[in-house]
């Protein structure tokens, strides 16, 4: 099957093309620098001349605070990149498997979020991300839409990075604790990708079963505050002497209104993943078992930059 993904420079980006490398693929990659999905012509051209059968996009707008002042730019990603991408793979005949995420949710659901519960964001990153479904929707019967949360992973900028640095640097920290959520390591909503990219395949073929298209939450196992996963990170990378230049000692929970920002974020976006799992027999770790695999492989990535130096 001929695959093109998108925001390959991403964190999200680069896991999923690793991990579907070795699927027997022919994949085209490109970061957001090499294509940009606001340029319908661009996006246009790239579709005729490879002539994918699905594209997956990883690219998106997602500084979440500069999106309050930066709404052209966030809307024009992800809502018109969308759009784009969904127009180009209907004239190719292609299907699109779409990251989104927890942040079309409001956050005061009292238990996690189906895909079938009502979505209200609170901000611009949200309302963007939820404008790029309904215009998937819209476009393009055969697409995915997979809504995760809290993504982190070895590469690129995300929480942990940036706990993990202000530990080398402060001796005390104090993280927010009352929002809540599903920590979720980029490695494994790749694997996860690829048994629906499979899938996909399987549901194109002239013996393909029952559809599979629509929307689906995924999210790693378990549930923390911001300040749990800062806590369990900065304990894991020390045991492991990870930057062994962690000078931290004490971090304090604050709550939401100590730490103010642009931007509103849910208090609580745990996602029920029920359906995805029982749909394509996925297997989820818990958050805290893939938090110490992750830190595995930034160690790994720490010898290897030492040996060569």
């Amino acid at each position: 099957m001929k695959i093109i993904i998108t925001g390959c420079g991403g964190q999200l980006g680069t896991d999923t093309l690793v991990a579907l490398a070795s699927c027997g693929h022919d994949l085209v990659s490109f970061t957001s620098a090499r294509l940009d999905i606001t340029d319908a012509g661009a996006v246009s051209s790239v579709f005729a001349a490879e002539a994918p059968d699905l594209i997956i996009n990883c690219a998106a707008y997602t500084k979440v605070d500069l999106a309050e002042t930066e709404s052209e730019k966030a809307f024009a990603v992800n809502e018109g990149g969308v759009r784009n991408l969904a127009l180009a793979a209907k004239e190719a005949g292609a299907a699109v498997l779409h990251i989104s995420t927890d942040f079309v949710y409001d956050g005061s659901s009292p238990h996690p979020y189906t895909e079938e519960d009502a979505t209200s964001p609170l901000g611009v990153y949200g309302i963007s991300k939820l404008k790029g479904e309904e215009v998937l929707r819209e476009v393009l019967p055969e697409h995915i839409i997979i809504r995760t949360s809290w993504l982190y992973g070895a590469y690129g900028k995300n929480f942990i990075h940036t706990m993990l640095r202000l530990a080398a640097e402060r001796e005390s920290l104090s993280v927010v604790y009352d929002q809540v959520g599903s920590p979720t390591w980029t490695k494994d909503l790749a694997g996860a990708i690829v048994v629906i990219t499979n899938r996909i395949e399987q549901e194109a073929s002239p013996e393909g079963g029952s559809t599979i298209w629509g929307t689906y939450g995924y999210a790693n196992h378990g549930v923390a505050s911001w300040y749990d996963l800062a806590v369990a990170a900065i304990e894991e990378a020390s045991e492991m002497k990870i930057g062994t230049n962690i000078i931290c000692t004490s971090i304090e929970p604050i709550k939401t209104e100590e730490y103010p920002t642009p931007a509103a974020r849910p208090a609580y976006s745990v996602l029920d993943t029920a359906k995805i799992k029982r749909v394509f027999g996925i297997k989820i770790p818990h958050w805290r078992e893939s938090l110490k695999e992750m830190l595995k492989d930034v160690a790994k990535m720490e010898t290897e930059v030492s040996n060569e130096v």
